[in-house]
């Protein structure tokens, strides 16, 4: 067992992760600011899910959980530096998970700023505040877009990812890389955890298999971008958080026979480490579609457009040096992890959906 504090925990990952963190016994912390990026009921929600109550929710108080005594909850910002370092003081962590960051490709395009502010300064100072407090283990999420233009399939971690073609990703990147110097001149073991496309009960409302699903639904048409050419690794929340779980109880070791005249970019003579959580293969964005379409019932109505601006073509995880290292193996197929998705969606918004939907729903 151990102390861990999760930040975003009133995020789809973090949500996830803290049940996952609880079921084994662990005592967690969690903290969210509850931005408005997207509909603050589903943060909401999430908190109520974890027994957190949303009545007395205020900036710096914490909350209890009703339903298990071993987690605690506080709406507190990264940036907030004063707030921060009070609650790393006050609490004695053995372990940190840090979710919390602007998420969102698109959104990087037309408010850089607050990229900045979250995944910069707020990253500063997690970093700063596991150095003073000797935090035993900080792992972080990055993200599959820090791989950019990269071309060479599957993206592997001992791959270079120097070419990063939004501002999310660049934030991304740069987190790694404040991270390794901290490993490096303070000895913080670090694990770096790059994300390729999470989807699952719960999820954010901004990605596309919530966008989809909820159109198809409501009877109306969706934007597919690419002309539908793209191809991701899907991969099923379940799975990402049990490579979450895989990495915490794993910190971060020097790697003993890292060479510095050919440096892998995933390792290093500091306690550093980088790793792909991903299923491991590519779907075409035309077969997920199609997997809500059988799950719906509902024939899909797209805009075809061309490529957007800071998208990429296709991600595909190598998990292979995670699974070997940590025996991680991803095992929801996509056709399984979309049906659980659509039947979490129904449930969660039938008093929302059209009566020829209820209907349907309940003869079935």
């Amino acid at each position: 067992m151990s102390k861990i504090l999760v930040t975003g925990a009133a995020g789809f990952i973090g949500f996830h992760l803290v049940q996952a963190l609880l079921a084994q016994g662990d005592e967690v912390v969690g903290i969210d600011n509850l931005n408005d990026y997207y509909d603050v009921s589903l943060k909401h929600a999430r908190l109520q899910q974890s027994g957190i109550s949303v009545l007395g929710l205020a900036p710096g108080r914490q909350m209890l959980s009703v339903t298990n005594p071993a987690y605690r909850f506080i709406q507190l910002d990264l940036t907030d530096k004063s707030g921060l370092e009070k609650l790393f003081y006050e609490e004695g962590f053995e372990k940190v998970c840090n979710l919390a960051a602007q998420a969102g490709v698109r959104y990087s395009l037309t408010n850089p700023a607050a990229y900045i502010d979250s995944n910069i300064s707020g990253f500063l100072n997690i970093l700063e505040n596991c150095r003073h407090f000797r935090i035993g283990h900080l792992v972080y999420a990055s993200s599959s877009s820090v791989y950019g233009l990269n071309k060479k399939f599957p993206f592997a971690v001992e791959d270079e990812a120097v070419h990063p073609v939004s501002l999310y990703a660049a934030s991304k990147k740069s987190n790694e890389l404040m991270a390794h110097t901290y490993s490096h001149v303070f000895g913080l073991p670090t694990s770096g955890l790059r994300f390729f496309t999470v989807y699952g009960p719960w999820g954010r409302p901004d990605m596309a298999l919530y966008l989809f699903t909820k159109a198809m639904l409501e009877n109306k048409s969706f934007d597919v971008y690419n002309y539908g050419q793209m191809k991701r690794d899907f991969t099923y929340i379940d799975d990402i958080v049990s490579g979450i779980v895989n990495v915490l109880e794993a910190p971060a070791t020097p790697n003993a026979f890292w060479d510095p005249l050919q440096p892998d970019p995933a390792s290093s003579s500091a306690p550093f480490r980088i790793h792909n959580l991903g299923r491991g293969s590519s779907v075409s964005l035309m077969e997920f579609i199609s997997e809500i379409e059988q799950n719906t019932g509902i024939k899909a109505k797209m805009n075809m457009l061309p490529m957007q601006d800071g998208d990429v073509e296709e991600t595909c995880a190598d998990v292979g040096t995670i699974a070997r290292r940590l025996g991680y193996a991803p095992s929801v197929s996509v056709a399984e992890g979309v049906r659980k998705f659509v039947e979490w969606y129904i449930a969660y918004y039938g008093p929302q959906l059209p009566a020829a939907l209820e209907e349907r729903s309940a003869a079935s």
